[in-house]
């Protein structure tokens, strides 16, 4: 909601292109390019309920790119001489191609199925910018040996976007280590014309990096966020916690494949993934265990987590086939029953439960949604006999169940329970009992308040908002509360008078005063 009211105010001219702002307000994130493509997307649309899904289709796109670019980033250093298969004495072996598609179509899966993704790439903000960023220049780094025009140029956009969308720093350790990773690797080849190749994709990075730098620099995009040595001690639990559910199940794969791959750690197909991930871990820790900086390393981590697959052993495959289909066997059960629950009231306990996180929400039938989620569990059902069987099986087997079980709670969540997600994570019904108790002001002044909230009331409400203009005298302000939900001691009693403490209906603690001037 944050990101549409910057995207808002750029399409109506409220707001400088070069320094977006949202009542005054700067964006954490630092970035210029994910919210240029939002406003011109509203620029384009004719009307408030067709801008709603235009504002999506650029950030769809950057999803679409990051898997295709994952794919072919995949399937390139496949094909490089240290990751191919050994060749049998009197042949049979799989071909290069053919081997390097296989490990891609698991590098894909692998994507997919991380848990990290579900929600943040449904949003329309500058991470999704940066993962579609990350993963092009992933492709291009990757993809230098084979088609080097396509491959630089990829690189040179990849590491322009990372730092127009607020990531100059990964952008710029992206491109210099990746530089260094080549130029060490070319030295362990042999033969004059492979050292010369390196070297020139070095140089090609080289220039990137300085190219990004000098952009960051003229547009002022320079930010950094390290938190105290001290104060890291006490994030390490959440910082171990968000990154085993957030990158599940790829980094188990990943780590098996440095292990079994540490011979040719130096190797590109293992050492450009690894840095690209270290880089990734290193800035999660060092911002604050940010599951938006964590988001860029799924290209790469699912990248290392394909190259396990020629090396998996069955036990080990077996145990993760188990535990994905246990795990989200009974995720999907559980969205089915609490579906049914808020259909019927029966069983009682998960209607009681919705009833107390979402007070006030009445579940509509709707004969579609349910007709998708049941294709989808009958899809999951098939995808689940087909790797119970005992035919013959891809290479790509063992990751064919954690995608597959990702996308069904997906697509259930998204049929489903998607009115409900609507009503609990969005500002719909918050804005229409503010404007309930608004008649049709001149203006509305605000202190306090989140950006998401501004976003909202602007978007939804049509709020003329101003952000205490002392030349503006308005009948009405909005002000977060102080603990204890009392009237900050700024508001003067003698000009404001407390109207109602509007509250958001799934989080009480998302509330604001509405004021009335005396």
């Amino acid at each position: 909601m944050a990101a549409m009211g910057f995207m808002a105010d750029l399409a109506a001219g409220r707001s400088h292109w070069w320094h977006p702002t949202l009542l005054g307000l700067t964006s954490e994130y630092g970035a210029l390019l994910p919210y240029w493509l939002g406003a011109w997307m509203l620029q384009l649309a004719p009307n408030t309920e067709t801008a709603l899904w235009l504002v999506r289709l650029p950030f769809v796109l950057l999803l679409a790119l990051a898997m295709t670019a994952t794919w072919y980033g995949t399937y390139y250093l496949a094909k490089s001489p240290q990751a191919q298969p050994v060749a049998f004495a009197f042949g049979g072996q799989a071909q290069p191609n053919d081997y390097a598609r296989t490990v891609a179509d698991g590098g894909l899966l692998a994507f997919l199925a991380c848990l990290g993704l579900a929600q943040l790439g449904h949003e329309v903000t500058p991470a999704l910018a940066k993962l579609g960023f990350a993963g092009l220049y992933f492709y291009g780094v990757s993809a230098m040996p084979y088609r080097p025009r396509l491959a630089g140029a990829a690189a040179v956009l990849g590491l322009a976007g990372l730092t127009l969308s607020g990531a100059p720093v990964l952008a710029f350790f992206f491109g210099l280590g990746s530089a260094v990773v080549i130029t060490l690797g070319g030295r362990s080849q042999s033969g004059a014309a492979s050292v010369l190749r390196d070297r020139r994709d070095a140089l090609t990075l080289l220039l990137a990096c300085l190219y990004s730098a000098a952009l960051a620099t003229v547009l002022k995009l320079w930010h950094w966020k390290i938190i105290a040595p001290q104060a890291l001690w006490i994030d390490w639990n959440g910082y171990l916690q968000l990154l085993v559910w957030f990158t599940w199940p790829a980094w188990p794969f990943a780590c098996w494949a440095v292990v079994r791959w540490r011979h040719h750690i130096g190797s590109r197909h293992i050492a450009l993934p690894l840095w690209m991930t270290s880089v990734t871990l290193l800035a999660t820790l060092f911002t604050g265990s940010s599951d938006r900086t964590l988001l860029l390393i799924l290209p790469a981590m699912a990248s290392l987590a394909a190259f396990a697959l020629p090396t998996l052993q069955r036990q080990m495959a077996s145990l993760v086939d188990w535990f994905t289909l246990l795990f989200f066997s009974g995720c999907g059960l559980t969205i089915w029953v609490v579906w049914f629950a808020m259909q019927t009231g029966f069983p009682s306990q998960p209607a009681a439960n919705v009833a107390r996180l979402a007070p006030g929400f009445v579940s509509e039938f709707s004969l579609l949604t349910v007709a998708l989620a049941l294709l989808a569990t009958a899809l999951w059902a098939a995808l689940v006999r087909w790797r119970t069987s005992r035919q013959r099986s891809a290479l790509w087997k063992s990751l064919a169940l954690p995608a597959g079980g990702a996308v069904w709670c997906w697509l259930l969540l998204m049929t489903l329970w998607l009115p409900l997600l609507d009503y609990t994570q969005g500002y719909t019904i918050f804005v229409k009992r503010v404007t309930a108790q608004i008649d049709t002001p001149a203006c509305v002044e605000v202190q306090g308040l989140g950006t998401g909230q501004i976003a909202a009331l602007q978007w939804y409400g049509r709020l003329p908002l101003v952000a205490g203009e002392p030349l503006v005298r308005c009948g009405w302000l909005l002000v977060r509360p102080v603990a204890g939900r009392g009237v900050p001691p700024t508001v003067d009693p003698t000009i404001w008078k407390a109207k109602a403490l509007v509250q958001h209906p799934a989080d009480a603690d998302d509330a604001t005063w509405l004021m009335q001037r005396q």
